[in-house]
């Protein structure tokens, strides 16, 4: 794969290509769900017999369940394009409000975008929020052609890259304020998507739609949409500024209210390439309906020899 130049604060890196990982039939499949009513109301306490998982049409055994709240990994990934001018206050206004909402434990990074060869790291991953609340003042729109899927790219990658202490759970996120119209990037959004199933990071997105030109909102849409569909994310189509206090809370809601559900898949069906992943949760007739959200499943892609 051709190098791509990404600008990284003062420095240029050059991203080689991506070395996608082996998931072996043996290695444990982590999903984070989300529970909701008909209401789209969280739910916390469906207990482990009530879920089914299915990979491949195929049954799987559940050897790791909790509801406990875990430590968040995050990238926050603003478009700070022009044609996000207006909204960027608001924008800032609700990153502050998501960073304040942190534990002791969770770490956050914060991506500035505009182009592909203006993608910078505001600043890496700490858990310092007065910092990150610094960092985020000093955002500004700049003028250049949007890079939104190399943005995204660069971003679950810098977060698939993330060292886990062994034996402990940590839920990995993107949070994406964006129009939605790519304009420019160097990767495609098939790369893009193709990245995104070889690990278990959800994306959330907050775009800003309704100021683009007829013609390019369904595209845009399409992608803002699929990001949160195949993550197992949550897309916020906001019409307005005044959504964002709104939509900050109902995204600090979600990441804190899930499942972590992890199991060894059946070796049925080892050659496929991708894996659809289905969670449900059985009726019972003494609640109301519970409906189970996670990405659409798993990318298993044979490592390099080269």
């Amino acid at each position: 794969m051709s190098a791509i130049a990404l600008l990284f604060g003062a420095m240029l890196v050059f991203v080689q290509g991506h070395a996608t990982p082996q998931l072996s039939p043996e290695k444990m499949v982590i999903l984070q769900v989300r529970v909701t009513n008909a209401q789209l109301k969280p739910v916390t306490d469906v207990p482990q017999e009530r879920f089914q998982v299915l990979e491949d049409g195929v049954p799987q055994s559940i050897t790791l369940f909790s509801n406990r709240q875990v430590p968040l990994s995050y990238g926050l990934v603003i478009d700070c394009s022009g044609s996000l001018r207006s909204q960027l206050p608001a924008v800032i206004n609700a990153g502050m409000k998501i960073v304040s909402s942190n534990t002791a434990e969770d770490e956050t990074f914060l991506v500035r975008f505009i182009s592909s060869d203006k993608l910078y790291v505001e600043q890496e991953l700490t858990s310092e929020k007065e910092l990150l609340i610094k960092r985020l003042e000093r955002f500004y729109i700049e003028a250049g052609q949007t890079a939104v899927v190399d943005a995204v790219y660069a971003s679950a990658e810098k977060l698939a890259k993330l060292k886990i202490q062994p034996g402990q759970v940590r839920r990995k996120a993107l949070i994406l304020v964006t129009d939605g119209e790519d304009r420019n990037s160097f990767y495609k959004a098939d790369q893009l998507f193709s990245l995104l199933g070889t690990t278990d990071i959800q994306v959330y997105v907050v775009g800003f739609t309704n100021e683009l030109p007829e013609k390019s909102r369904p595209k845009a849409l399409e992608l803002l949409k699929r990001l949160a569909l195949d993550t197992g994310g949550r897309a916020f189509i906001s019409e307005s500024r005044k959504e964002l206090t709104s939509v900050s809370e109902q995204i600090i809601q979600d990441i804190r209210t899930q499942y972590t559900i992890g199991y060894v898949p059946t070796q049925s069906n080892a050659k496929n390439n991708f894996h659809k992943v289905q969670v449900s949760i059985a009726d019972d007739p003494a609640q109301e309906k519970r409906i189970a959200v996670t990405r659409l499943g798993y990318e298993a892609v044979a490592q390099s020899t080269h």
